[in-house]
């Protein structure tokens, strides 16, 4: 399973947000390209960026920010957050990310959510952001009557490479994540899922092995690797391949 650290960017800078809330800020870090060259040498495969400007007001405010970062790192970087056209999506891939995440427009426009994948195969991920099972959209900040099941059964057969599957109300809390709401979406599409939000500790982590069959491939961990309650070389270790829980890794087998 992917272990993918979260780079939140607010006027340039590393924070979190509590449940979404922009009047609940927790800065982490003025210097973003630190912070994402930190993560790379611990051993993260995939690194995980919102910009939480663009998702509020849908302009492109940490463009310097994102470019810096994908241009110091070697691993792949994925972006949310105000990405709502086909242009804004075709910049970004041009800058050096090699994913885009369309949450909003997939819910607006789903249709030009397949004709970009479709036209960058691999390189399209949805992100369904749910409160109490209904889509929010536009930064949290609006919600819409649509279940999340039901988007992302929309894609099913789309060529997106992923759906990110995130619960607000665990957002931010540390409180575990919504492993209910994660395996209904697994249920409503074929696409892979990645989760995310509430992931507090080890624990969190280990429990969504048993979604792994079910599609849930990865999840992007945030709040707890600043606060250092998760390591991220001992989850990597612990989730990633070769893990002990991995029969593939032959362990199991030389145990018996």
């Amino acid at each position: 399973m992917q272990i993918i650290p979260a780079i939140d960017l607010l006027g340039g800078a590393c924070v979190r947000l509590h449940q979404g809330d922009y009047d609940q800020v927790t800065r982490f870090s003025d210097d973003p390209v630190s912070q994402a060259s930190s993560w790379q040498d611990q051993g993260a495969r995939r690194l995980h960026l919102v910009d939480l400007d663009g998702a509020r007001s849908g302009q492109p405010i940490n463009d310097a920010a994102v470019r810096a970062i994908t241009e110091s790192l070697s691993i792949p970087v994925q972006l949310g957050g105000g990405v709502r056209s086909a242009d804004r999506a075709e910049a970004l891939l041009e800058c050096g990310l090699e994913r885009v995440i369309l949450g909003t427009v997939a819910l607006e426009q789903p249709e030009l959510v397949v004709e970009l994948a479709n036209r960058h195969p691999g390189r399209i991920i949805v992100g369904i952001d749910a409160r109490h099972g209904k889509v929010a959209t536009r930064g949290w900040l609006e919600n819409s009557d649509t279940e999340a099941t039901a988007l992302a059964a929309r894609f099913s057969e789309s060529a997106i490479a992923a759906i990110i599957s995130t619960d607000i109300s665990t957002d931010g809390t540390l409180a575990g994540p919504n492993l209910k709401a994660l395996r209904q979406m697994a249920a409503a599409s074929s696409v892979p899922v990645i989760a995310s939000g509430g992931v507090g500790c080890m624990a969190d982590l280990l429990a969504l092995l048993a979604l792994e069959p079910l599609g849930v491939e990865g999840v992007i961990v945030g709040r707890a690797l600043y606060d250092g309650r998760i390591d991220l070389r001992e989850a990597l270790m612990g989730l990633g391949d070769g893990r002990l829980q991995d029969p593939s890794a032959g362990l199991l087998n030389d145990m018996a």
